[in-house]
């Protein structure tokens, strides 16, 4: 974490090893259901590749991508995460149907923004992700993953509290989070459409 990031190696490293997969601006791909990396926090992404080398995260193909030489050493990451994060994020992501965003947005509020914050920007440090700007299939898949004990690098009690999600609650919180565009700090309503309400 205290490396300083080398940007332009940071762009050469992703171009190389990760656009194939997560696109070239880092939007990832919702058919595939590949997340989007750009804006991401820088912290949260340093640690997350950390996990990945140490086989803290499952994930066959990003496995392989962290056991290359090029990506297997703490100033990498610190090079990609320095990239990532400062890349705009995506405009369009993939949505729900917007038929549960009003109880999404009472869950998430009543029950994550006290650690992701009321715009789901992620806390202050960092290590708490951003969960606006991504596609919607990814954020109903990393729910389901993390309440079923998928993800070893995640805090036991959050396995518990979205293992008591309902598929309902599950993707209506991925909807509402899946439509945020950029910081909501007043607590605006969402239309379906992604736009705020006045």
């Amino acid at each position: 974490m205290q490396l300083e990031p080398n940007i332009k190696r940071g762009t050469g490293l992703y171009s190389e090893h990760c656009a194939s997969c997560h696109g070239p601006q880092a939007l990832g791909e919702a058919r595939d259901v590949v997340p989007a990396l750009a804006g991401q926090r820088h912290a949260y992404i340093v640690k997350q590749l950390a996990d990945f080398a140490e086989l803290e995260r499952a994930s066959s193909d990003m496995h392989k991508v962290a056991a290359r030489t090029a990506i297997a050493n703490p100033q990498a990451w610190a090079d990609l995460a320095g990239y990532l994060s400062d890349l705009p994020v995506i405009r369009h992501p993939e949505t729900g149907d917007g038929g549960g965003v009003e109880l999404g947005e009472a869950i998430f509020q009543e029950q994550c923004a006290s650690c992701h914050d009321e715009d789901a920007r992620g806390d202050a440090d960092g290590f708490i992700p951003s969960l606006r700007d991504q596609h919607y299939g990814y954020l109903v898949r990393a729910m389901r993953g993390m309440g079923a004990s998928h993800r070893l690098n995640v805090d036991a009690d959050l396995v518990r509290f979205l293992d008591s999600f309902d598929t309902d609650e599950i993707t209506a919180v991925a909807d509402y989070l899946s439509r945020m565009r950029g910081p909501t700090r007043d607590r605006a309503r969402l239309n379906d459409d992604g736009t705020l309400r006045n």
